[in-house]
């Protein structure tokens, strides 16, 4: 969360020449609805089948830049699909994740404690992140271009 994945990933398709799809949005479009509608009104349980479904989906039809959501990691299943594609982690401190996604407005994990649920989420997550990368690319204090250029130059070999 924060890290960039959407901006990042519109930038970098661009700079490779190829098509950017988030699974989030596959998910918001299967649902006809917002995430945290889903979240409200069927659960966290339930939103995470969908996004697994709409990892899986995306990374055996889809040939380009594609972001997954923040949490999308959390499912083994997930983690094993990654496999064999290169995978760009990219890696925020708390007070960038903070001050880019602000303290939870339209983010249901963060509606209650924000900065606290935030920093546990990221302590969770990062070493599942970390396991998949093929590499990590630090977004702290820079702009989404630079990101975007680093990671172009990274995959150079792998493309």
């Amino acid at each position: 969360m924060g890290a960039g994945k959407t901006t990042v990933g519109e930038l970098l398709a661009a700079r490779l020449g190829t098509a950017f799809r988030d699974t989030d949005a596959d998910v918001e479009a299967t649902a006809g609805r917002p995430i945290s509608e889903i979240f409200i009104d069927e659960g966290e349980a339930r939103f995470r089948t969908l996004e697994e479904a709409a990892v899986e989906t995306a990374l055996a039809s889809f040939d380009g830049v594609l972001a997954l959501g923040g949490g999308a990691i959390l499912s083994a299943r997930t983690r094993a699909a990654l496999a064999g594609h290169a995978v760009v982690f990219l890696s925020v401190g708390l007070s960038d994740a903070v001050s880019r996604v602000g303290l939870g407005v339209g983010r249901p994990l963060l509606a209650i404690n924000p900065r606290a649920t935030l920093k546990q989420l990221m302590d969770q997550r990062r070493p599942l992140y970390e396991e998949v990368a093929t590499f990590t690319v630090a977004t702290d204090g820079r702009e989404p271009e630079e990101v975007a250029d680093e990671i172009a130059t990274l995959l150079k070999p792998v493309a």
